[in-house]
């Protein structure tokens, strides 16, 4: 029979995978609801990521309720190839940020131009900046803070530094997330790997005692 200690580190990372395909999904659905910085910040390859991957750990959770259940080693042993596509996963998308962050001002330039000048009036009135890089670069002029070239050169304030200072902040924190993601799944796969040989142990004893007549070998 399992020891408790054992079921209960077990059932301890499993919780968390659970957890974490919770809140890799909630917030996938958060970046996707109306807001300037964040619409910004998760364009939709992020977003994407993040719900494929909370999919991905809340089946590998349900998968490890219908192998834990039955007898055998089979299933624990499927188990840990999800548990292996999941570090996969993790590792690809964290990696994606990590590469993301290391041209951020670029990056950031990049997406900025894409927003359509609505929006951009929008983050400018909000940050009270003007342009990107500089009051002529990627500007669009209306609102309250940038009506007009005389005013955004007067301003001299520009939107590379709050734009990137919310969105390291924001990747940095997904990032540290995405880690602790590697962690749990590490833990349930070290977990389920004692699990597979206890039951192999206990395995081997009912057939010695199987051939012994049925009398107990321990």
């Amino acid at each position: 029979m399992l020891s408790k200690k054992l079921i209960g580190a077990w059932a301890f990372f499993d919780i968390c995978l659970m957890a974490a395909g919770v809140l890799s999904l909630t917030l996938s659905i958060v970046w996707r609801q109306p807001n300037l910085l964040l619409n910004l910040t998760f364009d939709g390859i992020k977003v994407t990521a993040g719900t494929i991957l909370g999919t991905l750990l809340l089946a590998t959770f349900v998968l490890s309720l219908l192998v834990i259940i039955q007898r055998g080693t089979l299933g624990l042993k499927i188990l840990n190839w999800a548990l292996l596509a999941n570090a996969i996963a993790i590792l690809v998308i964290g990696t994606h940020f990590w590469i993301f962050t290391l041209q951020e001002r670029n990056n950031y330039h990049t997406l900025f131009g894409q927003q359509s000048n609505e929006t951009k009036i929008l983050i400018q009135d909000m940050l009270k900046c003007c342009g990107y890089f500089n009051a002529a670069d990627e500007v669009a002029f209306g609102g309250t803070t940038c009506p007009n070239q005389a005013a955004a050169t007067a301003l001299n304030n520009f939107c590379v530094t709050p734009i990137t200072k919310f969105t390291d902040l924001t990747l940095n924190h997904v990032f540290s997330t995405i880690d602790g993601f590697m962690a749990i799944v590490i833990g349930l796969f070290l977990a389920n790997m004692c699990v597979i040989k206890k039951r192999q142990e206990l395995e081997r004893f009912e057939k010695i005692d199987s051939k012994r007549g049925g009398h107990s070998f321990i």
